[in-house]
């Protein structure tokens, strides 16, 4: 059974989300205190988290960042704000999706659905260590590391990258990365894969691998073998 911790402050949307969830085995856990959600988050070891963007004292966004600190544990952030920026900022931020309010259920489950499958079968199935381009990867601690130093990565950015490199020098074409990060485009928005794209070169700039995913326009991105020091 899959824990999910809901970071919701609507009292009766909670209770229906739990017992909706609950109706899909999942146990869901929720907030008392929202002035302690991290000790919640650390107490509960949650394998999903879903988080409200407006909530008292501080918001969602904060709450994700304390969160992404810590773990990389999937997020899934809830709004009823209709500001595309609340979408980009949740992707800058790390999380793997976003789904406005109201929402229908089923399209709520089938994201879960897809995410768990994702990180936890890819998890398991992956093998521990890679090398590129003189850098380590580490599939199950989402980590890359090299001379230049560490970076953590996102489950989506880990999938993402793990994707390019097992197809290195070949062109992986964008709806061939959202076939296989998300299971139903339909709720997908065509911008969140190039956040997800963007924030992982962002982080490879650090070890100085900025130039090691390429795009190709019109056609998706590349993943190759050398680049320029």
């Amino acid at each position: 059974m899959f824990t999910l911790l809901l970071i919701e402050d609507d009292v009766s949307l909670f209770n229906e989300m739990r017992d909706r969830l609950a109706q899909w085995e999942y146990e869901v856990t929720g907030i008392d205190n929202f002035q302690r959600v991290m000790e919640t988050f650390t107490a509960v070891e949650p394998d999903l988290v879903i988080i409200d963007i407006q909530l008292p004292k501080f918001d969602g966004f904060h709450w994700c960042r304390m969160i992404r600190q810590h773990s990389n544990v999937p997020i899934i952030f809830l709004s009823s704000r209709d500001h595309p920026t609340d979408m980009v900022m949740s992707m800058n931020l790390g999380a793997d999706d976003f789904v406005q309010k109201p929402f229908h259920f089923d399209v709520l489950i089938a994201k879960i659905q897809a995410i768990l499958r994702r990180v936890y079968n890819y998890s398991a199935e992956a093998p521990e260590l890679k090398t590129w381009l003189g850098a380590t990867i580490d599939f199950e601690r989402s980590r890359v590391t090299n001379d230049h130093g560490a970076i953590e990565l996102t489950k989506n950015e880990m999938f993402i990258l793990r994707l390019l490199i097992e197809r290195k020098n070949q062109i992986v074409s964008r709806e061939d990365l959202m076939n296989r990060l998300w299971d139903d485009q339909r709720f997908v928005s065509d911008n969140t894969l190039t956040v997800n794209v963007n924030r992982l070169r962002k982080k490879l700039v650090d070890l100085k691998l900025g130039d090691a995913i390429e795009t190709k326009v019109g056609q998706g991105y590349i993943a190759v073998d050398q680049v320029s020091r």
